[in-house]
């Protein structure tokens, strides 16, 4: 592949920008085209699809094709595309993000969202996450990830409207049972919000913690990943209920 030839990869996060999962995502991807980084200043986890729409957006340059943007990472992904990029990517990388991104964490991730701003802007995307919390480990998937980002670059075509989620398992690379194509799960949370008062008697709650109980089909993401498996989960953008569509239609609503 000569330098004219390398399709315009871009790589961004909820972490951080400083973070080690996004070096050895922009790293990985290094191999397969010319890389663009552009990702928030600070820690973004479970800021969803959010857009900071009711403040100014600070971009700055930290090297070659290296930003960070005082945002959310959907923020990132639109300053990338209209501002930063002077075409779209061929593909965007999302992640490696700390910690897993399965079931309806999807609906809360901000590494799931930045693939999928991409994904409504038209451009395929892949949103990464480790299940694990020891970047020793994480470093091992450096060929995995390489194989699959090489897998869906070498594809003419994607799937309209679809990105992938992708976790990988707390184990070593070389230790994987494999790949499967899953769905998503079904988690319940259980005591994650909790009281508690200041040093001042002041009372406040926190989210988060607590117990969680996970169900769903034998091809669910979390069942591959407790296999010791890779777990790849085509999302897609449109989240309407077809099955019921001719239900709720006799309902008549508002009849």
């Amino acid at each position: 592949m000569t330098e004219r030839e390398k399709p315009v990869l871009l790589c961004t996060n909820d972490d951080g920008v400083k973070s080690n999962g996004l070096t050895l995502l922009s790293r990985v991807a290094e191999a397969h085209g010319d890389v663009w980084t552009v990702a928030p200043d600070r820690e973004q986890s479970a800021t969803s699809h959010a857009l900071s729409l009711f403040r100014p957006l600070h971009l700055t340059r930290l090297g070659p094709r290296r930003y960070m943007v005082d945002g959310t990472p959907s923020d990132c992904v639109l300053l990338a595309f209209k501002e930063i990029l002077q075409a779209q990517p061929r593909f965007v990388l999302s992640g490696v993000n700390h910690g897993p991104n399965m079931g309806e964490d999807v609906l809360y991730s901000g590494t799931v969202a930045a693939a999928m701003e991409a994904t409504i802007l038209g451009v395929p995307a892949m949103a990464f996450s480790f299940t694990g919390s020891d970047d020793h480990i994480l470093e091992t998937y450096e060929d995995l990830l390489g194989r699959l980002i090489d897998a869906c670059l070498r594809r003419d075509s994607f799937p309209d409207e679809t990105f992938f989620n992708v976790n990988l398992p707390d184990r070593p690379a070389s230790e994987v049972e494999g790949i499967r194509v899953t769905a998503l799960g079904r988690r319940v949370y259980h005591d994650s919000l909790r009281r508690s008062r200041d040093g001042e008697g002041q009372e406040y709650f926190k989210i988060g913690g607590g117990r969680s109980a996970w169900s769903g089909r034998e091809d669910s993401d979390f069942r591959a990943v407790r296999a010791g498996c890779v777990s790849v989960t085509p999302l897609h953008l449109d989240l309407t209920n077809f099955e019921l569509l001719n239900e709720v239609r006799s309902w008549q609503l508002g009849s």
